[in-house]
C-alpha cells in the first residue's frame, strides 16, 4: 500500500467515527429538546432519552477499544492492508455496540441521569 491510500484510508474512518460521534450527540440534544413538550409520552421519552444514551456510550467505547488495539501488529500472511484497516474499524464500532448493549461501563447510566435533569428543568442541581 502507498503512503497515499494509507494517509486517504486514515482520513475516511476518521471521519466515520467522527460522524458516529456527531449522529449521537445530535440524538441526545433532539432528546432532550424534545423532551420539554408536555403532550408527549413519558415511557418514550424514557426510552429514547435511555436509546440516546447507550449510544453515546456506544461511541465512547468504540473509540476506547479502538485506542485498545491501536498497539495490535497485524503482520503475518493474513494481516495488513486496507481491507483490513477499513474492516478493524467496523469491528471496533462493533465492540464497542455490543458492549454498551450487554451493560456497558456506567456511562450510559450517567448521560441517561444527565438528560432526565434537562429534561426536567433542575439541571442547577
Amino acid at each position: 500500500m502507498n503512503p497515499l491510500e494509507s494517509t486517504q484510508l486514515t482520513a475516511i474512518i476518521g471521519q466515520n467515527r467522527e460522524a458516529m460521534a456527531t449522529q449521537a450527540a445530535a440524538r441526545v440534544d433532539r432528546q432532550i429538546s424534545t423532551a420539554g413538550d408536555k403532550g408527549g409520552d413519558l415511557a418514550a421519552s424514557r426510552a429514547a432519552a435511555r436509546a440516546a444514551a447507550e449510544d453515546f456510550e456506544a461511541v465512547f467505547l468504540s473509540v476506547l477499544v479502538e485506542s485498545m488495539f491501536s498497539g495490535v501488529s497485524t503482520d503475518g500472511p493474513f494481516g495488513g492492508g486496507q481491507g483490513e484497516t477499513v474492516f478493524r474499524s467496523l469491528m471496533h464500532q462493533e465492540y464497542g455496540r455490543m458492549l454498551a448493549e450487554n451493560g456497558g461501563v456506567g456511562v450510559s447510566d450517567a448521560v441517561y441521569s444527565e438528560i432526565l435533569k434537562l429534561q426536567e428543568g433542575r439541571y442547577d442541581e
